[in-house]
């Protein structure tokens, strides 16, 4: 079991009770007990849990599967370890518990499910509802709008390298890390750290200008792929390379003529205090 370090364990709060959770694997994963005892009001959230387990285990439920043991602070300040659920498992629990505070959550996933099933009809739907998020946060308008370019010039990228021999994960991961290397000389990791970033995406905190070199650079690996037909993930991590030197040098003519870096340390996050202020 990897160990799980003290700052990640936190309490999130549901209709004012505490629900822990942990930061583990990239996600957030919640004590099942505590969501038990929130949704049902036993006594005995454990012994229902336990029976709803064996319950969704004799069912042949992938939800049993998912539950993984890690340690978090128990009511006597000890690290205890207990059954945690990642979001998608907590969501799947939820539905199979009989209580009418499950029920907004049924809802919820009934309607989530039905836009998510007409957006895969008309894509077009998903990028209206992210940008009504964006505006919802706060963003600018014409960051959006530079924003969902990017996204759509990412999408156009990651369906080259799918058709083109790269797995999803880990070789996604060192592509993307060419291209970004290339443009602005940083990893993803650290552009994160640079920008004093922790789980929040790192694009969604690029100005303007950092929004558009990421993009040339991922859009010009793109027409590189094609042009030579690149196929295998050694030869598409030479043409990222490539792609992202292309961005990096007008990064660098851009910072010759204005004196001023590019990559900066202001994100969304802290223009956002200060508007607070």
């Amino acid at each position: 079991m990897k160990k799980i370090k003290k700052e990640n364990a936190k309490i999130a709060l549901f209709e004012g009770r505490k629900v822990r959770r942990v930061w583990h694997k990239d996600e957030w994963w919640f004590s099942v007990v505590d969501v038990v005892e929130v949704l049902t009001g036993s006594t005995i959230p454990r012994r229902y849990w336990s029976d709803l387990k064996s319950k969704l285990k004799n069912e042949g439920s992938e939800v049993y599967e998912k539950i993984v043991q890690l340690k978090i602070i128990a009511e006597d300040g000890k690290s205890r370890e207990t059954d945690m659920a990642d979001t998608e498992t907590i969501l799947r629990i939820i539905q199979s518990i009989p209580s009418q505070k499950a029920e907004p959550f049924k809802r919820w996933l009934a309607k989530v499910g039905h836009e998510r099933i007409k957006e895969i009809e008309d894509p077009e739907l998903a990028a209206n509802r992210a940008r009504k998020i964006y505006r919802a946060k706060g963003y600018p308008e014409g960051w959006i709008e530079k924003r969902m370019r990017g996204i759509e010039v990412r999408e156009t990228l990651t369906s080259e390298w799918k058709n083109r021999g790269a797995k999803e994960g880990i070789e996604y991961a060192i592509l993307t890390n060419e291209i970004l290397y290339g443009t602005f000389e940083m990893s993803a990791e650290e552009y994160k750290k640079f920008k004093g970033l922790k789980r929040e995406n790192l694009r969604d905190h690029m100005d303007d200008l950092e929004l558009i070199l990421t993009m040339l650079g991922e859009a010009t690996t793109t027409r590189i792929h094609k042009d030579r037909d690149s196929k295998g993930f050694e030869r598409l991590k030479g043409d990222a390379k490539e792609g992202g030197e292309v961005a990096g040098r007008t990064r660098k003519d851009i910072e010759g003529r204005t004196g001023k870096r590019i990559a900066r340390k202001k994100n969304f996050l802290v223009l956002k205090k200060k508007n607070k202020k």
